[in-house]
C-alpha cells in the first residue's frame, strides 16, 4: 500500500519600503545616491494617533498643499496621509499541510487550500508559488514527477487539459472565490499547471495578481496528484512557497 503523501505550504508576507535619508547638510531636503533620489518640498514636523472613547485620528503637520485634487482627467492624492494606505496589506493561507492519504493508482486525488490577500497598495501586488523539488519519497529514492498533462505540452508557465486517469504526475490550478485576480491559464476546469521547480533553477510563477485595491481577495488553489501501479511504496513530500508582494 502506498503511504501518506503530505504538502508542506510555506507562505511569505514581504512589504518592503525603501527610505535612505542621507543628510549632508541642516537644509538639505533633496538626497540622492547611484540608487535613489528624494526629492520633497518639506518634511512633517509633527504626527501622532490620538484617540478617544468615540474616535481614532492619525494627523501629520508640516506640508504645504495637502489633499485631494480632482479634475476631468486626473485625481491627485496630496499628502502625508494618502501615503499611508487605508486597507493593510495581508495574506493568508488557510491550510499549511496537504495530506493526500493513501494514493490509489490510477485514481486522481485532489486536495484544496485557499489563498487570501487584502492589498492597498497602489499598483497591486502579486503572488507567486514554487516547489522545492518533485514529490519525493526519501526512503526508497522515487519521485512523482510533475505532470506534463493530458497532450505532455503543460509547465510551469503554460497550461493544459488534464482529464486522463492514465496520466500521471502532480500538478495544480487556481479557481477564484472573489475577485478576478487567479492568474491566466485556467478557464476552464480541466486546465491544471506545474508548479516552478527550485531545484531545477526554475523562476516562481504568478498564481494571483491584481492591479486593484481590495480587501479579503480570495482563490483556490486544488493540487491534483495521480499515479501508475508501478509507483514505487513510500511517503512522498515537497514544500510549496507563496510569496506575496504589493507594488508601490
Amino acid at each position: 500500500m502506498f503511504k501518506n503523501l503530505k504538502l508542506k505550504i510555506i507562505c511569505f508576507l514581504f512589504i518592503t519600503y525603501f527610505l535612505s535619508l542621507i543628510s549632508s547638510g541642516a537644509y538639505a531636503l533633496t538626497m540622492s545616491n547611484s540608487n535613489y533620489i528624494l526629492q520633497m518640498g518639506n518634511f512633517n514636523m509633527a504626527s501622532g494617533k490620538p484617540t478617544g472613547d468615540n474616535y481614532k485620528l492619525g494627523f501629520t503637520a508640516g506640508q504645504t498643499a495637502p489633499g485631494l485634487f480632482t479634475g476631468t482627467n486626473y485625481k491627485v492624492r496630496s499628502g502625508f496621509q494618502y501615503i499611508k494606505s487605508i486597507i493593510s496589506f495581508a495574506f493568508s493561507v488557510s491550510s499549511t499541510s496537504i495530506d493526500f492519504g493513501v494514493l490509489p493508482p490510477t485514481e486522481p486525488v485532489t486536495r484544496t487550500n485557499n489563498l487570501t490577500i487584502s492589498n492597498g497598495s497602489a499598483n497591486g501586488y502579486a503572488v507567486t508559488a514554487s516547489e522545492n523539488h518533485q514529490l519525493f519519497a526519501g526512503c526508497v529514492g522515487a519521485l512523482i514527477p510533475d505532470t506534463t498533462c493530458d497532450n505532455g505540452t503543460c509547465t510551469q508557465s503554460s497550461s493544459s487539459d488534464w482529464t486522463n486517469t492514465l496520466t500521471y504526475g502532480f500538478g495544480y490550478r487556481c479557481d477564484n472565490i472573489t475577485g478576478t485576480d487567479c492568474a491566466s491559464g485556467f478557464a476552464t476546469s480541466a486546465l491544471y499547471k506545474q508548479f516552478a521547480d527550485n531545484s531545477l533553477g526554475e523562476t516562481a510563477q504568478n498564481v494571483m495578481n491584481g492591479a486593484n485595491v481590495g480587501r479579503n481577495k480570495q482563490a483556490t488553489i486544488t493540487y491534483k496528484v495521480n499515479i501508475s501501479n508501478t509507483q514505487a511504496a513510500g511517503l512522498y513530500t515537497n514544500v510549496i512557497t507563496y510569496i506575496a508582494t504589493p507594488t508601490f
